[in-house]
């Protein structure tokens, strides 16, 4: 009776979608549980490249029956397009009757926002993520169930819209239609309602009946909204932990927790990033890495591999295991970097400071390699590569059981 999970350790973007296509194929379900339609995994399979953002990377393995969890917010018209990507979805995807809907004024007032700020800005994707998740908060969101009576979600919907006619104006969020909002609300009815269900119940019932389930989630721990760099994080609990309040199984239900980290460090938007690198190395890693995001295009920041943060990370996330990813972006380096603790005001720090803007990272050195590219067997790395696994692995006590050397599937050591 119990749900394996895999979590990301740094600011997303770590590689949770090869990871959890690889191990989708031995679960017999993969359940997505918090976040929403700003986060993407790329998934590379025989050379064809998949970009999924809310439907879980099990859908790729024919056999696994997918499901989004109530903690999620769903945008229905990103969802209906992601849909027509597969056949045969029918049998295969659920959607939890309590996950939270994206309405068009989310998307304004995020926007809105974030371009009020200035200098100040988050760099949200303005996707409408934060504003759906704050009126699910604030008890004035709505469900994806209430799709089955949109004539009183039309009502509710416009209720809303007078009752924050001041706010919505001074924001600039377009006048409601009520025309236009029901016919929205009746083409995604007709869409998605063939695929809502009692997740919660649908989960326990597998796990009841001895199937194997596999939770995944969206960003990483720095961006979790109680534990990461606050204020610069996403709107949802992106920790192991919420994994429990996104699907509604208990503590005692999670098993084995997967931490996916990359050998280096990356972050998409504002905030600290103690290990940022703005030279030329910084710059390498960044085109040897690809470093776009799935969802948005933007350049990720790039930079050296924090132990600090990831030993938090995986203390926090109960880590059991990590897999390490794009081992390979680091081929060709002379000297690779990995921060073993901060230096905050004169003094050495070997935790996670509350002041982590201020924070200036303590180097250790390791010796480069020329390939690990395609490595797919231990004995197959360069002994510099293995040893800075070995080492890595030794700042965190956690056991590195996987490395990725490559974007295809195949391209993955394990341990």
């Amino acid at each position: 009776m119990q749900a394996d999970l895999i979590v990301g350790i740094q600011w997303g973007d770590e590689g949770k979608g090869k990871m959890v296509d690889l191990l989708a194929q031995k679960y017999d379900l993969v359940v997505r549980y918090q976040g929403g339609h700003n986060a993407g995994h790329t998934i590379v399979i025989d050379g064809q490249r998949y970009a999924l953002h809310l439907i879980p990377s099990g859908v790729l393995n024919p056999q696994a029956i997918n499901v989004i969890g109530s903690g999620v917010v769903i945008c229905p018209d990103a969802l209906i397009k992601e849909m027509a990507q597969f056949d045969k979805l029918p049998g295969r995807l659920f959607l939890s009757h309590k996950a939270h809907l994206i309405l068009d004024y989310h998307v304004a007032l995020d926007q809105a926002k974030e371009a009020r700020r200035g200098g100040q800005a988050i760099g949200t994707t303005g996707r409408g993520i934060g504003p759906a998740y704050a009126d699910k908060i604030a008890r004035s969101g709505h469900r994806i169930g209430e799709l089955r009576d949109t004539e009183r979600l039309c009502d509710a919907i416009l209720a809303h819209y007078d009752e924050n006619s001041d706010y919505f104006g001074a924001m600039g969020v377009k006048p409601a239609d009520r025309t236009a909002i029901k016919a929205k609300l009746d083409s995604w009815a007709e869409k998605l309602l063939p695929f809502v269900a009692d997740t919660t119940e649908l989960i326990y019932d597998a796990l009841g009946g001895g199937k194997r389930v596999l939770l995944e989630g969206a960003q990483g721990t720095m961006l979790d909204i109680d534990h990461g760099t606050y204020p610069f994080v996403t709107s949802s609990n992106t920790i192991a932990a919420g994994a429990c309040t996104g699907t509604g199984l208990a503590p005692k239900n999670i098993g084995k927790v997967t931490g996916i980290l990359k050998a280096y460090c990356t972050r998409v938007g504002n905030g600290p990033f103690v290990t940022e690198d703005f030279g030329p190395e910084g710059k390498r890693l960044a085109t040897q890495g690809n470093e776009k995001g799935t969802t948005t295009g933007r350049d990720r920041r790039c930079g050296w591999f924090d132990a600090v943060m990831a030993r938090y990370a995986c203390r926090i996330n109960g880590a059991d295991e990590v897999a390490m990813m794009k081992l390979d972006v680091l081929d060709g380096f002379e000297e690779i970097k990995v921060c073993t603790a901060y230096e905050v005001q004169g003094q050495r720090m070997s935790t996670l400071p509350d002041a982590i803007d201020q924070a200036k990272p303590i180097y250790d050195s390791f010796p480069g390699w020329k390939s690990a590219q395609g490595a797919r067997s231990w004995e197959a790395l360069p002994q510099e590569a293995q040893a800075y696994i070995l080492a890595i692995e030794k700042m965190l006590g956690v056991k590195v059981a996987m490395v990725s050397t490559g974007a295809d599937r195949n391209d993955t050591i394990y341990r």
